[in-house]
């Protein structure tokens, strides 16, 4: 099921198999816990609260001397991916492990996250008053058509806001030590993209621009601790889409046999490959799906700290000092520096420019809708108040 290294829990006196049914196991530092096992909630220092202060340099040189970021950190305080095709059930299965890991669940990425801006408009609404290669493009509209120009579009901004993602879930765990569940993440981002790629969907430019943004930025990013892989056969996979009715999937022309079976391939002929070499890999059978206790008993047995320095698993979470990790810190807590890698200058793909005509009527439309006038919190028409006097602003909104 999984191939996994297990190790065994060390018993203490006082614990159960030890003489006393009351006291929990005793899990070291290494091992994540879940709650049954552990007996009662972690107890953490008080968080930074990174979404409304800026992390400032003299914030990074006090928590330097007071070692206020590894103080927050315990044996949950680890990066996890769950992983899987269309239709693995991943969502509910990624909520019910954060809950027993006491772990922040970050859903799936999608273009809602784009579209729809921090005061809940939707900017799809301006299509109607944008030129055709400015107009929105989704998940729907992929499947209503994946060779439209704009396809390429949709998946390049698939990985911007993954990679946003990715960087608020590691400014997450680094401000409050809570360890982050991600249903998907920046890493396997290019599975579909491979798939779209294979199917003529995008173009061998657009799959070369993309591949420059992935060696601008994941140099910046710290790779997951674990993944965890739920394996569905394309059989199955087209069954379950079928049983959830979603119009847009069910007459897809996007979703072919191909397709699907295209992106099973690259996730276990590539995907799987490399990112076990970097972070602890669990796959399991999930066709009939499966119970959540088994996989965070697995968990439980891996020893995350079991690789040296020169090793390449968990290297990116091997640090000399205080200052090597409260300088990563200040990486994630900046993340309008972090999102400016991805600004990578490529001019020779048709699908992915714009005449500048067309780039001046969408930044009029856009720029004059509900809320997208100013920073959000000093936008008055959406109901923002106190304006002149305001002091704290939304550090990490990068719409």
């Amino acid at each position: 099921m999984s191939g996994v290294f297990r190790i065994g829990v060390r018993l203490v006196k006082g614990t159960p198999g030890a003489g006393s049914p009351a006291t929990p196991l005793f899990i070291a530092a290494r091992n994540i816990s879940g709650k049954t096992l552990r007996g009662s909630k972690l107890s953490k220092p008080k968080p930074f609260p990174y979404l409304e202060k800026q992390y400032t340099a003299w914030n990074a040189c006090m928590d330097v001397l007071r070692k206020n970021t590894t103080s927050r950190f315990d044996e949950n305080t680890k990066v996890v991916v769950v992983d899987g095709p269309i239709a693995a059930g991943k969502s509910a299965f990624a909520k019910e492990l954060a809950a027993e890991l006491e772990m922040k669940y970050f859903p799936e990425v999608t273009m809602d996250n784009y579209y729809i801006n921090p005061y809940g408009y939707d900017m799809r609404q301006l299509d109607a008053k944008l030129p055709a290669t400015m107009q929105s493009f989704d998940v729907t509209k992929f499947h209503q058509n994946p060779t439209h120009r704009n396809a390429a579009s949709f998946q390049v901004r698939m990985l911007v806001e993954r990679f946003s993602q990715y960087a608020d879930a590691l400014a997450h765990l680094f401000s409050t030590g809570e360890g982050v569940v991600l249903d998907r993440s920046v890493y396997s981002d290019f599975v579909f993209l491979e798939a779209m790629f294979r199917n003529g969907y995008v173009s061998k430019g657009a799959r070369s621009v993309y591949y420059d943004l992935v060696k601008n930025t994941f140099c910046d990013l710290m790779k997951p601790h674990l993944v965890i892989y739920l394996d569905v056969p394309v059989d199955v996979v087209k069954q379950r889409i079928k049983k959830r009715a979603n119009p847009a999937e069910v007459s897809s022309k996007a979703l072919t046999d191909q397709y699907l079976k295209d992106i099973e391939t690259i996730y276990k002929q590539q995907y799987l490959k490399d990112i076990s070499t970097h972070a602890e890999l669990l796959i399991y059978d999930w066709s009939d799906y499966g119970e959540t206790e088994v996989v965070v008993e697995d968990i439980e047995r891996i020893d995350f700290d079991r690789f040296d320095k020169d090793d390449p698993k968990m290297r990116d979470w091997v640090m000399e000092n205080e200052e090597d990790w409260t300088e990563a810190r200040c990486r994630y807590m900046n993340k309008p520096d972090l999102m400016n890698s991805l600004n990578v200058p490529r001019f020779d793909v048709p699908e992915l420019t714009v005449s500048p005509d067309d780039f001046k009527a969408w930044y009029d439309v856009w720029y004059s809708a509900p809320g997208m006038q100013f920073r959000k919190g000093y936008n008055e028409e959406c109901g923002d108040t106190g304006i002149l006097t305001k002091m704290k602003a939304d550090f990490r909104n990068t719409l």
